[in-house]
C-alpha cells in the first residue's frame, strides 16, 4: 500500500490495525528487604514512555511481608505492532498510605519494550537500582498474554415442512439469530440469506465471532426466528425456539440436531398443534480465528533482512548531494529507514542477528558487479548483530565499494526467499520472513523482479520498498499490489499482496515514528493471512 500523511479516519478499519489488548501478570522474587522488623511489603507501577517522559499507567496492589510476591492485579494494555513502546517496572515498598512514590521505598526497576515481552510471552530480569547496579538478588518475570476470545463458530442449517405463508406458493424462508442484551431485551446477532419458493430451505454456512452470537458464553440461551421474506418488508412470522451454543454443538455430520419452530399464537389458538416445521442444525463448529499475536505469542519468529541499493545514481557517498551522504548528525535517509523499521522487527527476534545486503556496486579485489553482497564482506556470515550492527557495516562497508548499476532486484528477493522456502517445511507457524530494500529509482529487471515477487508470493515472506530521493516511484507502485493483483510476465498471479512501498520524501518532515506506522501498517495481516492459508495453527495454540 503506497501511503502518504494525510488524517487517518478515527478508529479501527477491519484488522488492518493490529490492536489487541495485553494483560500482563508480575512476579518478584528475591526482593529487596528494606523493612527492619519484617520483610518488605511490595507493590509494582507501570509506567509508559510518552514523547521522551515515563507516564505512570497502573499499579499492582502490595503483597505483605513477602519478598517473593506474585500480584492479583493485571496491567491491560492495548498493543501497537507497528510502535515501539517503551515500558518500566518500578517496585516499591509500601511505607505509608500515600500515594506519592517518593514516600515508599524503591526496591528496583526492569524496562524493556511490550514487543519485547510478547515476542517471548514471558520473561524474567534483574532488577537495576538508579545506578544501574543490579538491586540485590531481586528478579523480575512479566508475563504476558492476549486478551480476546477468538474463537468462531461455523454453523450450517436447513429447515423442514415450514409453514407455508404464500397464497400462490411457498414460503421464502430465513432465519434471524438473536443473543439477550444488558437491557433485558432480544438483540439481532445474525441474519441468514433468504431461501426462495421452499419450505424445506438449506441455507449456506456462515461464520461469526462466538462473542458476536452469545458473548463467548456456550450455556447462554439464544433464539432463533424464523420468517417468510416480503419485498415490502413485511415478513411473515414463521416460529421460534431457543437454544444453546452447547446445544447446537451436539449435532455432527451423520446426527443433525433437529429443534421445534414453534408459533406460540398458534399454539394457543390450536389445541392439535405441534409446530410450525422443524429446523435442522446440521453440523456446529467452533474453531479459533488467530490474531498476529497468538502466532507472536505462540512463538513465531520475524526473520529481517535488508537489501540496499549501491547504484551509481545515489551520487558520491563523499559529496554532500548523495543519497548516501552521511551527515554531520550521522544519518541519511537510507539510515532513517533502517532505524525506523529494524528498531520494531528487532524485537521479535530472538537472536537479533540480520543479514544485510547490497546491490548494484562493483567490489574489491576485482571489481566486479555484485546484486547480492554481505555489506559486511563475509558471505559465509553476512549477519549484523541488531540494528547497531547494521548500520556500522554500512558506515564501513561505502568507501570500500565503486557504486555501479543497473538497479537489479531480484537476485536480493530470490535470496531471502529461498530461506522461507526453507522454513515451509517445517510445517509450523515459527518463522516469517520480512525483506525491507531501500532504493533510489527505477528497477532495471522488472520482469524477473515481478515473477520472484508472485513466486514468494506463496511463502512466510513481506516485502518493505522505502524509496529514497526524488525519482519517479511508478514501478514500485505496480509491485505493490493494494489497487491490482500483480502478475508475473508468465500472467501467474500473485497469492496474496507481499509488497508495501513507501516513498521516504512523504515522511521527511514527520516525526520519525510516522514512517515505522506506514511502512509495517499491512504486515500483522500478511503473516496471519499466510499462515491461515497454509491451515497453520501458532505452536502452541490451544483448541476451541
Amino acid at each position: 500500500m503506497a501511503y502518504t500523511v494525510t488524517p487517518t479516519p478515527a478508529g479501527p478499519v477491519g484488522s488492518q490495525y493490529c490492536v489487541c489488548k495485553v494483560e500482563l501478570s508480575i512476579c518478584g522474587q528475591n526482593l529487596l528487604d528494606r523493612d527492619v522488623t519484617s520483610k518488605s511489603d511490595p507493590f509494582c507501577v507501570l509506567f509508559m514512555e510518552v514523547n521522551g517522559k515515563w507516564v505512570e499507567l497502573d499499579r499492582t496492589e502490595t503483597a505483605v511481608n513477602n519478598l517473593n510476591p506474585a500480584f492479583a492485579k493485571k496491567f491491560i494494555i492495548d498493543y501497537h505492532f507497528e510502535e515501539v513502546q517503551k515500558l518500566k517496572f518500578a517496585l516499591f515498598d509500601q511505607d505509608k498510605s500515600s500515594m506519592q512514590l517518593y514516600e515508599h521505598d524503591f526496591l528496583g526497576e526492569f524496562s524493556c519494550t511490550l514487543g519485547m515481552i510478547v515476542s517471548s510471552k514471558k520473561i524474567t530480569r534483574t532488577l537495576l537500582l538508579g545506578n544501574g547496579k543490579p538491586a540485590g538478588k531481586g528478579m523480575i518475570t512479566i508475563a504476558a498474554q492476549e486478551l480476546s476470545d477468538n474463537r468462531v463458530i461455523t454453523l450450517s442449517m436447513a429447515g423442514r415442512k415450514l409453514d407455508k405463508k404464500d397464497l400462490f406458493g411457498k414460503s421464502d424462508p430465513f432465519l434471524e439469530f438473536y443473543k439477550p442484551g444488558d437491557d433485558g431485551k432480544w438483540m439481532l446477532v445474525h441474519r441468514t440469506e433468504v431461501i426462495k419458493y421452499t419450505l424445506d430451505p438449506v441455507w449456506k454456512p456462515f461464520t461469526v465471532p462466538l462473542v458476536s452470537l452469545c458473548d463467548g458464553d456456550v450455556e447462554k440461551l439464544i433464539k432463533v426466528m424464523c420468517y417468510d421474506y416480503d419485498s415490502d418488508g413485511g415478513h411473515d412470522f414463521i416460529g421460534e425456539f431457543q437454544t444453546s451454543v452447547a446445544r447446537m454443538c451436539e449435532a455432527q455430520d451423520a446426527f443433525p440436531l433437529e429443534l421445534e419452530c414453534i408459533n406460540p399464537k398458534k399454539q394457543k389458538k390450536k389445541k392439535n398443534y405441534k409446530n410450525s416445521g422443524i429446523i435442522i442444525v446440521k453440523s456446529c463448529k467452533i474453531t479459533r480465528d488467530f490474531s498476529f499475536l497468538d502466532y507472536i505469542l505462540g512463538g513465531c519468529q520475524l526473520m529481517f533482512t535488508v537489501g540496499i541499493d549501491f547504484t551509481a545514481s545515489n551520487g558520491n557517498p563523499r559529496d554532500p548531494s548523495s543519497l548516501h551522504y552521511i551527515n554531520p548528525m550521522g544519518t541519511n535517509e537510507y539510515l532513517s529507514a533502517i532505524w525506523a523499521v529494524g528498531q520494531i522487527i528487532q524485537d521479535y527476534d530472538t537472536d537479533k542477528m540480520f543479514p544485510a545486503l547490497g546491490f548494484g556496486a562493483q567490489l574489491p579485489p576485482d571489481w566486479k558487479v555484485s546484486h547480492e553482497f554481505a555489506i559486511n564482506f563475509n558471505p559465509t556470515n553476512p549477519f549484523c548483530s541488531g540494528v547497531e550492527g547494521i548500520v556500522q557495516a554500512y558506515s564501513a562497508c561505502l568507501p570500500h565499494i565503486r557504486f555501479y548499476g543497473p538497479t537489479n532486484f531480484s537476485p536480493i528477493v530470490n535470496h531471502v526467499a529461498r530461506f522461507a522456502a526453507q522454513a515451509t517445511q517445517q510445517e509450523a507457524a515459527s518463522q516469517y520472513f520480512i525483506l525491507l530494500i531501500i532504493t533510489d529509482g527505477v528497477i532495471s529487471d522488472m520482469d524477473e523482479t515481478r515473477h520472484a515477487v508472485v513466486q514468494a508470493s506463496k511463502l512466510p515472506m513481506s516485502i518493505i520498498i522505502v524509496g529514497v530521493g526524488n525519482a519517479d516511484f511508478a514501478a514500485m507502485e505496480f509491485l505493490d499490489g493494494d489497487s491490482r493483483v500483480l502478475r508475473s510476465y508468465t500472467g501467474e498471479e500473485a497469492m496474496r499482496d507481499i509488497v508495501q512501498f513507501v516513498p521516504f520524501r512523504d515522511f521527511r518532515n514527520a516525526p520519525k515514528e510516522t514512517l515505522a506506522k506506514a511502512v509495517l501498517a499491512e504486515l500483522p495481516q500478511q503473516v496471519v493471512q499466510y499462515f491461515k492459508h497454509r491451515n497453520l495453527p501458532p505452536i502452541n495454540s490451544e483448541p476451541a
